[in-house]
């Protein structure tokens, strides 16, 4: 009689998941993703006091706003000065700027220390990073917010490689996709408490503001905390390492004392040895592999697709883009979108493993692609009809909604499901990089775009949600329960698919033909 506790094979369906969710995995994943609320924190605790810090600015530079014919200050005169414009802006995308770099060299972070010791270590940028922002009203505050944002971008891209690479290699395959998806789930709820601690009646007020924008520190401080409890992966140890023993341990601890680690430990030697086959895969192996090419074009593609959907300009701005509308209460629409956004979230865990990554994306791509559409009608129109703002807000609450449904969560863990162990790392680094540059590019430039464009800025998003449509329709497979190796060997037969019928193709046309 098969054993109880074996993984679950490639198309087994989630009957008796729960299984598999003992207290150690649960504190292991809850201790990783730690790292990912610290990155939705960061991006959403920018939004709120936005006018409060650029008069804040304004004050530390000598900067007054013009007056109007009765002598009263014209301030939103002064929120589109140029310096002002230009130092917000940076404040915003030099948290791209630090998460660019490091995403290069999570890979070689990840591989040299292990899971665990590099995610302990990078901490120290988050609570250093958190420190300058919370000290940035005691001095030149442009310059100690610039420092904070890319200090805690650096800590961040570290994080947003190396949770998704140990997250995905604790879980169980019948439970991958949906402990993939609490990586988006932490940073939306990071998100949402960052936008409720932002209300002027809590922290986001003249006083409170540095308190507000270094307070993601002591989510570093817990994650250190529960990290000493956590065990290695298992994955990286047998693989990696070649600790046999280490890794029955750490999977004794994640899966149960009474677990049959045989099943499990059969499919890393599978993977250990395909690696071994492999050799360490450098970045430019990825790009000139025909084996690995189609898999790694999958891979930076779904990521830009991510930000280049539109998502982080409404993150970033989106009490601004409220305001636009004439929203009652912008700050409080915020709030509901973070609300909105968090529930989706949590039904994307359940959808993940039933209706498959490709579908779930293709459907929240397209219906992203309608609401840019809606609400660049609504915004355009609002000046004639008041009653075009609600348009324009239910647009923004959709956007979101779709976005968690797939374009939110599945890039973050399907990099590692395409990629078995030794082209891994250089995937995830290339793809985070990928993520943090888009990322740097919406945050820095959409303030200009949208001051170009007006109400039509989000056209621009919607052309580029119908590319990327048609990209994952076409070239984007189905991981769902498959294993590493399956996957990896679905893109491998396909890469001498292609170049077997590239050889007939230049053989036919006379182009491989003897002199």
């Amino acid at each position: 009689m098969p054993s109880q506790n074996r993984i679950a094979p490639a198309g087994e369906e989630g009957g008796g998941t729960g299984k598999y969710l003992t207290g150690m995995l649960i504190l292991s994943v809850f201790s990783a993703v730690l790292g990912f609320f610290q990155y939705g924190y960061c991006i959403g605790v920018i939004n709120a006091p936005q006018k409060i810090i650029q008069e804040h600015y304004a004050e530390v530079l000598d900067i007054s706003p013009p007056l109007d014919s009765n002598g009263s200050y014209i301030m939103e005169q002064l929120y589109e000065n140029p310096t002002i414009v230009t130092l917000w802006s940076l404040s915003v995308a030099m948290f791209a700027v630090g998460g660019m770099i490091t995403s290069f060299t999570v890979g070689w972070v990840g591989e040299n220390m292990g899971r665990i010791k590099a995610m302990l270590i990078v901490n120290v940028l988050a609570i250093s990073g958190n420190l300058f922002l919370g000290l940035a009203k005691f001095g030149p505050a442009h310059i100690l917010i610039i420092i904070g944002r890319a200090l805690t971008g650096l800590h961040c891209g570290f994080s947003s490689g190396l949770c998704p690479l140990y997250v995905g290699e604790i879980a169980p395959t019948a439970l991958r996709g949906a402990m993939g998806t609490l990586n988006q789930l932490a940073v939306v709820i990071g998100i949402l408490i960052s936008q409720i601690l932002g209300l002027e009646s809590l922290l986001g007020s003249r006083d409170m503001w540095p308190l507000l924008l270094g307070l993601s520190g002591t989510a570093a401080v817990l994650q250190i905390i529960l990290l000493f409890l956590c065990p290695e992966s298992p994955r990286y140890l047998y693989i990696k390492v070649g600790n046999v023993e280490e890794a029955k341990k750490s999977l004794s601890k994640l899966r149960g004392k009474d677990y049959d680690p045989t099943a499990e430990i059969e499919d890393m030697q599978r993977e250990k040895e395909e690696a071994a086959k492999e050799k360490p895969v450098s970045i430019w192996q990825l790009v000139t592999s025909a084996s690995l090419r189609p898999a790694f074009l999958v891979a930076i593609m779904v990521h830009i697709a991510q930000q280049f959907s539109g998502i982080n300009a409404i993150m970033y701005y989106s009490t601004d883009i409220f305001d636009k509308a004439r929203v009652a209460n912008p700050i409080h629409a915020t709030i509901g979108m973070g609300t909105v956004n968090t529930i989706f979230t949590v039904f994307a865990l359940f959808l993940v493993e039933r209706l498959g990554r490709r579908s779930l994306f293709l459907a929240g791509l397209i219906g992203m692609m309608i609401c840019t559409v809606t609400m660049t009608i609504g915004l355009a129109l609002q000046p004639k009809f008041m009653w075009m703002s609600y348009i324009s807000l239910i647009s923004v609450f959709a956007f979101v909604s779709l976005f968690e449904v797939g374009p939110g969560p599945i890039p973050w863990f399907i990099v590692a499901e395409l990629f078995s162990q030794g082209p891994r790392p250089a995937a995830v680094a290339v793809a985070g990089f990928c993520n943090w540059a888009t990322n740097f590019i919406i945050g820095m430039c959409f303030p200009y775009v949208a001051t170009l464009c007006g109400p039509y800025v989000f056209l621009i998003f919607a052309v580029l949600l119908v590319l990327f449509v048609i990209f994952v329709y076409y070239k984007v497979p189905e991981t769902k329960g498959k294993t590493f190796e399956e996957i990896s060997n679905e893109f491998r037969r396909k890469g001498k698919a292609g170049a077997e019928g590239a050889k007939t193709e230049m053989e036919y046309l006379g182009g491989n033909q003897e002199a």
